[in-house]
């Protein structure tokens, strides 16, 4: 069973994270096989709830885009580079492959390539007289029989006894790096096997004397014997050397299974090679990626929590396949080319959604999981005093509380308190800690919102917050930018923004006068406030 991916939009809060993890363990009781991620890092009120509830923090995940490990290819294709060359041609030819990786046996270290151009340039034009191989490597091209063997590697000059005895006797030199191809012709075997000879094939399936045997025994002569006349020997026995003998070790393009297939498509178009190795991290081969492959893919399977935007989501969602999304936002951008469960309910946290998922498949909710789940409703609804808050968010907060063992709004307090304070956060932490991006019409919008119990911190630096602003909207292109200082306890925001865009925030909250960090009492919820007010503003 492949695995899904869980997760949040791409600046994370703790309903995001909490909801992501929780829908996660809800999936899993379920039989299905997923796991959580975040798309960054976590800002400090969700790591108080991770900590306090003893959860490890989801693993980072940076892109869903098609990979070279989501492909089909062709795993565990390569060869040994002991192979022998026809071993290698009836395995490309067994696998419909035309270019094969060449490993090292042990370590599967990739050490080159191989093709069938390469086999045919060998045997048109390559060195005949060299022989690089093994003992079993001869018996098998040859069909050979094994008659005595003291070496397992055969290297060396290959000489075929097609002259007269008296040349070969007179004029051919036979020592340790021979090999010789003979008939049963007594004065030429006898000559070899005085001479030391490293190697002979006796062809044609001739016998050999016992005394010639004996003396081959005391010199460590390797015999192999075949039915192959001398002719159809010395044809054939090229075919038995090491196929690291014509390998191609230059200039070798691979692929890392991370890599993306955009990447690799990219490559391809440029070096138009039609196959190519696919290795790890660590330069040991894990296949063959063919051209044809790169249209056979599985998709990345993501379940989408707390956002249904490409703008708010991973890099790469439109190459993954999305096959469920639970959200309590606007519906926004994101499109699937087939049917899936897309559960959408005014509710003040995705939690909440799932709390009443947990009810209707009657799976039991462990204390850390409800109190993941706690936080996150704890957390959108601002201790159910957001306008955003339902009476089925209070009914959840009251049960999850319970078996999290909390008083839920002691418990808040505690958490609002460690995200509100800003000791040791730059200026771009806290605009992006909680961050979301909309599109409204021709407009980028950005809106950023810092819960906080001393608005005094961010009021003493105020100006450079305001600079950080104009310089964010004009470096990246944003027409509207605003950063909202809540406020728990007077429940209101405090409004800082590019100095472009001051008339539209005036008109959204419908103020004679705006500036730069005015009160906003009642303004206390991003979603059912702020941007429905902008948005009837940049709708016009």
């Amino acid at each position: 069973m492949k695995k899904t991916f869980i997760f949040g939009h791409q600046k994370p809060d703790t309903d995001s994270i909490t909801s992501a993890i929780a829908f996660s363990y809800l999936k899993n009781q379920l039989g299905e096989k997923t796991e959580p991620r975040t798309l960054g890092s976590l800002n400090k009120e969700t790591l108080f709830a991770l900590n306090y509830f003893n959860v490890k923090e989801p693993k980072r995940l940076d892109s869903v885009r098609t990979q070279v490990k989501d492909v089909h290819y062709l795993k565990n294709h390569f060869i040994n580079r002991h192979f022998s060359i026809l071993d290698t041609f009836n395995y490309m030819m067994n696998n419909l492959i035309t270019t094969l990786p060449v490993i090292e046996n042990d370590t599967k270290k990739l050490l080159g390539i191989v093709s069938m151009k390469d086999i045919a340039r060998d045997q048109i034009s390559g060195n005949i007289n060299i022989l690089q191989t093994s003992y079993d490597n001869i018996l098998a091209v040859l069909s050979g029989e094994e008659i005595l063997r003291f070496n397992e590697e055969i290297s060396g000059d290959i000489k075929i006894a097609s002259y007269s005895k008296a040349t070969i006797l007179n004029d051919v030199e036979i020592n340790h790096d021979t090999i010789l191809l003979s008939g049963n012709r007594y004065d030429v075997l006898d000559y070899a096997i005085t001479s030391q000879a490293l190697c002979i094939i006796l062809t044609g399936n001739e016998p050999i004397s016992e005394e010639l045997l004996e003396k081959a025994r005391k010199n460590h002569v390797n015999i192999i014997r075949t039915e192959a006349d001398t002719f159809l020997a010395s044809k054939h026995i090229g075919l038995s050397n090491y196929i690291s003998t014509i390998l191609n070790d230059r200039d070798v393009i691979t692929f890392n299974e991370d890599d993306t297939l955009d990447f690799v498509k990219l490559t391809a178009s440029d070096v138009k090679y039609s196959n190519y190795p696919i290795i790890n991290n660590k330069g040991k081969c894990l296949g063959v990626l063919r051209l044809g492959d790169m249209d056979d893919v599985e998709k990345k399977q993501c379940i989408l929590v707390d956002h249904n935007e490409y703008e708010q989501s991973v890099d790469g969602l439109n190459q993954a396949e999305i096959v469920e999304i639970i959200d309590h936002h606007k519906i926004g951008s994101i499109g699937t080319n087939a049917p899936i469960n897309f559960r959408n309910m005014p509710l003040g946290s995705t939690n909440t959604i799932l709390y009443l998922m947990f009810k209707e498949h009657q799976i039991e909710i462990p204390k850390h999981i409800a109190g993941l789940m706690l936080s996150g409703i704890l957390s959108d609804t601002l201790i159910l005093k957001s306008p955003t808050s339902t009476k089925v968010d209070e009914e959840a907060i009251n049960y999850l509380s319970k078996i999290a063992e909390v008083d839920y709004e002691e418990y808040g307090m505690k958490m609002f308190k460690a995200a509100s304070s800003l000791e040791g956060m730059t200026k771009e932490q806290v605009l992006f800690s909680d961050f979301k991006n909309f599109h409204i019409n021709d407009y980028v919008v950005g809106i950023g919102q810092v819960l906080t119990l001393d608005i005094d911190q961010i009021k003493q630096v105020e100006d450079e917050y305001i600079s950080l602003l104009d310089s964010e909207a004009q470096n990246k292109g944003y027409d509207v930018i605003g950063l909202f200082i809540t406020d728990i306890i007077t429940q209101g925001s405090y409004i800082y923004f590019n100095h472009t865009s001051k008339d539209i925030w005036r008109k959204s909250f419908q103020l004679e006068e705006l500036e730069q960090g005015t009160f906003i009492s009642g303004c206390i919820s991003r979603k059912k406030q702020i941007v429905p007010a902008i948005m009837k503003v940049l709708d016009k």
